[in-house]
């Protein structure tokens, strides 16, 4: 059968961009389908990506389009739909699709401004200058499409979805010229890539991928004028970031500490660049969230051990929670039957979702702060 114009709906779920419709267009009239007429591999719903979705739960024609319903399954994975018997030569995939459709992805307009790629939510201005949050997206949304800092994970539009009001910034951290294969296997070749090593090499140089201090410092910029322009609200500029984008809040709090009122850090690498600024934190309200455990079993004792020596000097500014396992399986993390160890680890690394979701009421302390 000859189909034409495949397109994917998507929504940024908890675990990321995940697909519960599709539609395609059969010329001359779409025959009467059914469920069993399609066989689909690797849809899967879990974190681990281990458990697949029942099938295709309704079939819809109308005229020459066909509508598919599924459960809801992640997009990232090399899922494929095929047809048989009456649907036979349906060849779904992410190869095949022509257009994929991101809820309110559509909300962010597309920026590129002094070498700095962003995505940018602009609430309704009717009360005079607004809050602006700057989301830090994590290692998979480097790039230079100005889309995946949107559909990495749950973030960007999670924050607009809640916060109506207020300015959600999404800056794309540059590749530097490397894929994350590449990157991930640079890592690798300096032994176990979720080891914390401290005095390592960490990623400052001009031309590297994620979160460089030097494209930071642009990032901020892009800020004060929209400060200056009387769009955001000095008072209300906060910064949030996830795992890489963690370690990125650290760093942004060191580029441009003036700027923010709050931030929150979300399981942060630690290198050598983001573990000092841990220990002499600037004078920003700063909340640490992380998994009971992680990528590295090692970083989150590091990153105690900073946490304490500020409450000594008397940072009574500074909060960090470890989610235990029963918060984490709440949401179905490190819940996947029949995983490793490593396995375990990388579920556990989503504690964003817990975050984003205002667990430990963290979003609403992160707003709570004015500054004078």
């Amino acid at each position: 059968m000859d189909v034409k114009k495949i397109k994917l709906y998507t929504e940024m779920r908890d675990y990321g961009q995940m697909i519960n419709r599709i539609t395609f267009e059969v010329p001359g009239g779409a025959p009467e389908l059914a469920p069993g007429d399609f066989l689909l591999s690797n849809c899967c719903d879990d974190l681990s990506a281990k458990h697949p979705i029942g099938g295709i739960s309704a079939v819809e024609t109308a005229g020459d389009t066909v509508t598919l319903t599924t459960d809801w399954f992640l997009y990232r994975l090399a899922f494929e739909i095929k047809g048989r018997g009456a649907a036979e030569g349906i060849v779904i995939n992410k190869t095949s699709a022509g257009e994929v459709e991101v809820l309110h992805a559509d909300w962010f307009s597309r920026h590129a401004e002094d070498g700095v790629n962003y995505r940018l939510y602009a609430p309704k201005r009717e009360c005079g200058p607004r809050p602006l949050v700057l989301f830090l997206h994590g290692g998979g949304g480097s790039g230079e499409d100005n889309e995946l800092q949107l559909t990495d994970t749950l973030g960007a539009i999670k924050l607009a979805e809640r916060c109506p009001d207020m300015y959600v910034m999404a800056p794309q951290a540059p590749t530097g010229g490397l894929t994350l294969q590449q990157a991930f296997a640079r890592m690798q070749a300096k032994g176990d890539p979720y080891k914390v090593i401290l005095g390592s090499d960490t990623d400052n140089e001009f031309d590297s991928r994620g979160w460089n201090r030097w494209y930071l410092a642009k990032v901020a910029d892009i800020i004060r004028r929209m400060i200056a322009s009387g769009e955001v609200d000095r008072r209300r500029v906060y910064v949030i970031g996830m795992s890489m984008g963690g370690g990125g809040t650290l760093k942004m709090l060191s580029v441009a500490p003036e700027l923010f009122a709050a931030a929150v850090s979300i399981c942060p690498s630690m290198n050598g660049e983001s573990w000092p600024i841990l220990n002499h934190l600037p004078n920003v309200p700063t909340f640490l969230a992380t998994g009971y455990i992680d990528h590295s079993p090692s970083r989150h004792a590091y990153i105690l051990q900073a946490v304490s020596d500020l409450w000594k000097r008397g940072r009574t500014d500074v909060e960090y929670v470890l989610f235990t396992e029963e918060e984490l399986a709440a949401y179905g993390i490190g819940t996947t039957p029949d995983v490793t160890t490593r396995e375990l680890y990388l579920e556990n690394h989503n504690s964003w979702i817990l975050v984003l979701h205002n667990e430990h009421c963290i979003l609403d302390w992160m707003f709570s702060h004015v500054k004078e």
